[in-house]
C-alpha cells in the first residue's frame, strides 16, 4: 500500500534553502512514499506537480485552508519543515494556526533550534514541538536543547543527518582543467549571501595565505539571499568585492553569483581543494552546505558553530576562531602545506558521508513516518482541533 503524506514547507521554483532541502528529501523517498507538498509561496502560484496547494506566506487565512487541505486528504500525517524566516507573523507564528486546525499526526523538522530564545521564539517552538508527535533535529545537541530548554520529551527527539547528493563521475583535476583552474588549490564557500556567512573574515584569511601560496583560488558561491536582497539590495556583496579589491586579491577570489542546481553545486565541491565556512552565528545548528561538503569528502575548515563541532569531530575538519581571519589563514596554510593532512581529513569525511546519502536519510524518514502513523493509530490517539493528543476511550 502506498503511504500518502504531505509536505509544509518552502519549495522550488523558490531558491532558499530549505526549499532545497525538501525537493531533494523528496526526490530520494522510497516509491512507496506518495507525497502531495503545501508550498510556502511569497505570492500565490500556479499549482505544480508534487505542489498540492499554495499558501501566501503572510496571508493568515491561507494556515487555515492549509489545515483543511491536509483533514480532507488522503494523507497520514503532514511533515513541517520548520524554519521561523519561511512562514508569516511575527516570528512565524502563523504555523500555529495551521496546527490548531490539523486532525493528524505532524512530524516536524526544526532546522533552527535556539538555545537562548526570546520569549515569542520559545512559545512557538515550544507549541511545535509539543504538538508534533516526533521532532526531527541534525545535531544532538539540537536534541538536548529541545529537552533542557523547550521541556520535550527526549524519545519523540530523531536525529538525523542532512542529506547529501551523489557524486559526480568527473574527476577533481578534470573539472579544475574545465573551469581553467588546473593546478591552482581551490577553497570555496557556497551558499545564499548574508552577513552572517562571515565572509569577509575569509577574504582577509585568503589574503594572508595566499603570501606563501601565491596560486590559490577562493571560490565564493552563491547569489544574495533574496530576504538580504530586498532589505538591502547587493550591499553586502559590493562590500565584499570593494575588499578583495582593496587586498589586491581579484586574480585569487571569484564572485560566482548564482544559484546553482544541485548537479553544478556538486561539480564545484567536487574540484575544491579545502571547504570554507566561516560563519559568525554560534548557535547554527545545522548547515547543508557544511553537510555537503563533508558527506562529499572534502576537507574542511570552519568556524565553532555548533553543528561544526559536531559534524568536524573526531579529526574530520578544523576548527578556526570566530570572526579571526589570522586563525583561519593558520588552518588553510597548515592544510595546503601538507597533501597528507588533506587526505587524512577527506577519508574521514567520507567514512561519514556513507551515512548522509539522500537514499539513506529518505529510508529513514520513511521509516519514521510510518512509525509516527502506527503510534497514532495502535494507541488510538485522536489528534483534535488545537492540535493537542487525547486518548481515545474506546480503546482498552
Amino acid at each position: 500500500m502506498p503511504f500518502r503524506f504531505a509536505v509544509l514547507s518552502t519549495f522550488p521554483p523558490r531558491q532558499c534553502g530549505i526549499a532545497t532541502y525538501c525537493y531533494d528529501l523528496l526526490t530520494h523517498l522510497p516509491s512507496l512514499a506518495k507525497p502531495e507538498v503545501i508550498a510556502i509561496c511569497e505570492e500565490q502560484k500556479k499549482n505544480t506537480n508534487p505542489i498540492g496547494l499554495c499558501i501566501e506566506q503572510q496571508k493568515r487565512d491561507d494556515y487555515l485552508k492549509a489545515g483543511v487541505f491536509v483533514n480532507q486528504s488522503k494523507a497520514q500525517l503532514v511533515h513541517i519543515q520548520h524554519e521561523f524566516g519561511i512562514f508569516g507573523g511575527p516570528d512565524g507564528s502563523y504555523l500555529l494556526d495551521f496546527l490548531a486546525h490539523l486532525q493528524k499526526p505532524a512530524v516536524t523538522t526544526f532546522h533552527t533550534v535556539l538555545a537562548k530564545p526570546d520569549a515569542n521564539k520559545f512559545k512557538i517552538m515550544q507549541k511545535v514541538a509539543m504538538q508534533s508527535s516526533k521532532v526531527i533535529v541534525m545535531a544532538q545537541r539540537a536534541k538536548e536543547i529541545l529537552t533542557e530548554v523547550y521541556g520535550i520529551t527526549p524519545e519523540k527527539i530523531f536525529t538525523f543527518h542532512h542529506g547529501v547528493p551523489a557524486p559526480v563521475s568527473a574527476t577533481r583535476q578534470e573539472l579544475k582543467k574545465r573551469l581553467n583552474l588546473d593546478g591552482r588549490p581551490v577553497i570555496s564557500t557556497f551558499g545564499l549571501l548574508g552577513r552572517g556567512k562571515g565572509i569577509e573574515y575569509a577574504i582577509r584569511a585568503v589574503a594572508k595565505a595566499k603570501e606563501l601560496f601565491p596560486n590559490l583560488c577562493y571560490l565564493i558561491i552563491g547569489k544574495t539571499h533574496p530576504g538580504v536582497q530586498r532589505n538591502e539590495g547587493e550591499e553586502y556583496r559590493h562590500q565584499l568585492m570593494q575588499l578583495t579589491s582593496s587586498l589586491g586579491m581579484e586574480n585569487n577570489i571569484q564572485f560566482v553569483d548564482r544559484f546553482l542546481d544541485k548537479e553544478e553545486l556538486v561539480e564545484y565541491l567536487t574540484l575544491t581543494d579545502i571547504y570554507l565556512t566561516p560563519y559568525i552565528g554560534q548557535e547554527q545548528i545545522t548547515s547543508g552546505t557544511l553537510a555537503y561538503a563533508v558527506g562529499l569528502g572534502k576537507a574542511v575548515i570552519s568556524t565553532p558553530y555548533i553543528y561544526a563541532q559536531e559534524l568536524l569531530s573526531g579529526g574530520r575538519g578544523l576548527l578556526a576562531e570566530f570572526r579571526d581571519s589570522d586563525s583561519i589563514a593558520r588552518c588553510l596554510e597548515q592544510v595546503l602545506s601538507s597533501p597528507q593532512l588533506q587526505a587524512q581529513l577527506e577519508e574521514r569525511a567520507g567514512q561519514l558521508g556513507k551515512f548522509m546519502s539522500w537514499d539513506y536519510v529518505a529510508e529513514q524518514h520513511l521509516a519514521l513516518y510510518c512509525q509516527a502513523a502506527a503510534d497514532s493509530c495502535n494507541t488510538g490517539a485522536l489528534f483534535i482541533p488545537g492540535g493537542e493528543l487525547i486518548a481515545n476511550s474506546t480503546q482498552t
